[in-house]
This record gives structure tokens, C-alpha cells and sequence, in this order.
């Protein structure tokens, strides 16, 4: 079977010049990029329920732009003033940089890692004496929390927005000879959408271990996986697996 059209679950690249463009000439492809899930933030009343006070803590730790969007369209409409002197902790820079659409960037109340959250722990185990609002996910990873409890940061962990299957009816998803999956959320989107979807021949092609691990579970072949050390990037691993089958004849 040739492949003619890949699905991308992921929004359409801002640079033309994206890796994925190379990809489609090189290979001859018609690439889609279509996001299978959406972001939402849980509503004001739901948030109440927990009782969170977010004028009782001192400064914020971002692991996403989601959760610095969700946070401020909270506060915005909970009437909550962010004080001045509240403090940023975000995982990369971009995410700080990203601050600057809510609040003016000012190096003494913005920090920074590189691109884990354990470089970022390292900032925060010097400022002890904050009192920290981790605003995340419904399924947000778990090991963020148990690092700030074991290193006794005072924090609490606030579900403010959760990840749901997008409604991608209109996707002929019959079309495409391969898809390409980043997240579990992906593949409960298309389960969702097309219940009795059956791989057949398409190339299911999966980032990172959990997103594999669901491809599994709900019963997809995963032929591409990355990273590897020969494939650190998706693209790579696409680019190696048409090339193994021969120019994609």
C-alpha cells in the first residue's frame, strides 16, 4: 500500500518551512494536521468546590501555555486580582515568555528552567519560603506534586482545566494510509469519534511511551515509534520507516 495521506494530530505548524514540509516533498505526501483533542478549563463553580484561596500563595508554577491561559481566565473571572509581587516558575522559557501576553516580565518575579521540571526544582528549593499554586490538569502527571512534597515546598496542586476528545467528525478518518499520534488523549478521540474504526493496513505511527502503551491497549499496531536513539524526533522516525520500504513506492 502507498501512502498518500498522513494525519498529523497536531495543530498546523506556524513555519512553513517545518520539518513535515520536507517531508511531503520528499515523499510525495499529503500531510493534514488536525488536532484530536481539546483543552477546557473546569468551571469557576467546580473550582470554588476546592476551596483554593489563590491570594494565599506567593507564586505560580507553569508546565504548559494551557496553564497559564487557564490560570489568568480564572482569575479574570473570579474577579481575582493577581498581585504585583506574585512570582512565575516556569518550566521553559518560552512558557515565561509567554507571561509577558498577562503580566510585565520582570527577571526578579520570572524564573526559568531549560525543559524538565527537575532543573525548575532547583530554582524552587531556593525559595523555600514561597507558598506555591501549581495549576495543571484533571490527568496531570502525579510526579510533579511527590517532588514538591519531598523536597517540603509548600504547595498545592489545583486541577483547573482537563484534556478532552475534540469532535472531528468531519475528518474522513477512512483516508489516511497513516496517523500520527502524540498523546493517549488521541487515541480515546478516536475511539470516541470512530467506534468501529478498524486499522486495517494504515501505519499508526506513536510519540513517547504512554501514547504507545494506549495504541496498544485499544488495540492499534504501532509501526512508528520515536524517540529512539536513531529517531530522536518524529519526523526522523517517519523519514527512516518510508526510506525502509523503498522510496515509498
Amino acid at each position: 500500500m502507498r501512502i498518500k495521506n498522513v494525519l498529523i494530530s497536531q495543530p498546523q505548524p506556524e513555519n512553513e518551512k517545518s520539518p513535515y514540509s520536507d517531508l511531503a516533498k520528499q515523499f510525495n505526501l499529503n500531510i493534514t494536521f488536525r488536532k484530536l483533542i481539546k483543552i477546557e478549563r473546569i468551571d469557576n463553580k467546580e473550582f470554588r468546590k476546592l476551596r483554593i484561596n489563590i491570594l494565599d500563595y506567593t507564586a505560580v508554577i507553569f508546565t504548559s501555555k494551557h496553564a497559564v491561559d487557564h490560570f489568568f481566565s480564572l482569575c479574570e473571572e473570579l474577579r481575582v486580582t493577581v498581585p504585583e509581587t506574585m512570582k512565575y516558575f516556569c518550566v521553559t522559557e518560552a512558557i515565561a515568555l509567554y507571561l509577558q501576553k498577562y503580566v510585565q516580565y520582570r527577571k526578579r518575579k520570572i524564573f526559568f528552567g531549560k525543559s524538565k521540571f527537575p532543573e525548575l526544582l532547583e530554582l524552587i528549593k531556593k525559595q523555600k519560603n514561597e507558598k506555591f499554586f501549581f495549576p495543571c490538569a484533571s490527568n496531570h502527571q502525579k510526579d510533579i506534586p511527590v517532588l514538591l512534597k519531598s523536597n517540603k515546598i509548600s504547595h498545592v496542586a489545583a486541577c483547573i482545566y482537563e484534556t478532552v476528545p475534540d469532535e472531528i467528525e468531519d475528518v474522513d478518518i477512512e483516508n489516511y494510509q497513516m496517523i500520527v499520534l502524540f498523546s493517549p488523549f488521541g487515541i480515546d478521540s478516536i475511539r470516541k469519534n470512530f467506534p468501529e474504526y478498524e486499522q486495517g493496513e494504515t501505519i499508526f505511527a506513536a510519540f513517547g511511551g504512554s501514547t504507545q502503551k494506549a495504541c496498544e491497549e485499544a488495540g492499534f499496531e504501532v509501526q512508528i515509534k520515536a524517540p529512539s536513539s536513531e529517531a530522536p524526533s518524529m519526523t526522523m522516525a517517519i523519514e527512516q520507516f518510508l526510506l525502509a520500504r523503498g522510496k515509498n513506492k
